[in-house]
């Protein structure tokens, strides 16, 4: 595993780039000339909730880099239950993962993911690029469809498999933006489309937290029988706001996390 935290999120925002182009983009257009002040608030990680391949064994990367625990979060809808982990310096990014819980989910579906999975070499969970290692089996189109059909989450980790599904600006650091506003506005006068879903900022002052996205990037996928554009990932903005002691809030609120997740729905 990675001994160096700064050394895993490089290479996590490398992999990131290659299907995400327009995150080089907004950093260029968000950063100021003087200084690099586009920090990176906190990544996040999809997985199935399969033993070989659960939360836990995504976290356990973090927690050999001093990572701990910071909260969990239950998306019932969306069948998903998450948890998010935070660095004891507070200058290193969080890191918040989610699983889907098969047993939630139809037959059908179980069977597609577990095919997949079987597909995978066990070692690869705990090799230094696991995180952002990308897709281990091959799979069909219309298995895709079939995932898509019942859950978008599960024919996205089908498609993209292991890697950082968004980074997320931290608004605070940044010196030419004050508030989320103003950095939607400028992505939007830059031509970048946001996730409306739950409007175009989830959360507010009063949970601490306030969040918006733009829509995943396409990206072409292979599959057995054939390639398509498929959505990739998208890039995040949080502005986080003091809690009674005067400390940034560094939680996440589940029911903005919930309309997040769909910035990779299809457009």
């Amino acid at each position: 595993m990675h001994t160096n935290v700064n050394e895993l999120f490089a290479k996590l925002w490398e992999n990131y780039l290659t299907v995400t182009p327009s995150a080089q983009k907004i950093h260029a257009l968000l950063g100021s000339s003087q200084q690099n002040d586009v920090i990176n608030d906190h990544i996040a990680l999809r997985t199935f909730n399969l033993p070989e391949i659960g939360l836990e064994k995504l976290a356990a990367h973090f927690l050999a880099l001093g990572y701990v625990e910071g909260g969990e979060y239950h998306f019932e809808s969306k069948k998903l239950y998450a948890k998010h982990y935070e660095h004891p310096d507070a200058n290193q990014p969080k890191v918040f993962i989610s699983e889907l819980l098969l047993e939630k989910c139809s037959t059908e579906l179980q069977q597609i993911i577990k095919n997949l999975v079987a597909q995978m070499d066990p070692a690869a969970v705990t090799a230094d690029n696991f995180l952002y290692s990308g897709r281990h089996w091959t799979i069909d189109q219309a298995s895709y469809q079939t995932l898509l059909a019942e859950s978008e989450y599960a024919a996205w980790m089908s498609v993209w498999g292991f890697r950082a599904n968004h980074f997320t600006v931290s608004v605070n650091a940044l010196q030419n933006f004050e508030t989320l506003d103003s950095v939607n506005q400028a992505l939007k006068n830059a031509g970048f489309e946001l996730n409306t879903s739950g409007g175009e900022i989830k959360g507010s002052k009063d949970v601490l937290l306030k969040q918006s996205s733009t829509l995943a990037d396409e990206a072409l996928v292979e599959f057995t029988d054939g390639n398509a554009m498929i959505p990739s990932c998208f890039y995040e903005f949080a502005r986080r706001f003091p809690t009674a002691d005067g400390t940034l809030y560094r939680g996440f609120v589940a029911a903005s996390a919930d309309k997040i997740f769909e910035s990779t729905n299809a457009r």
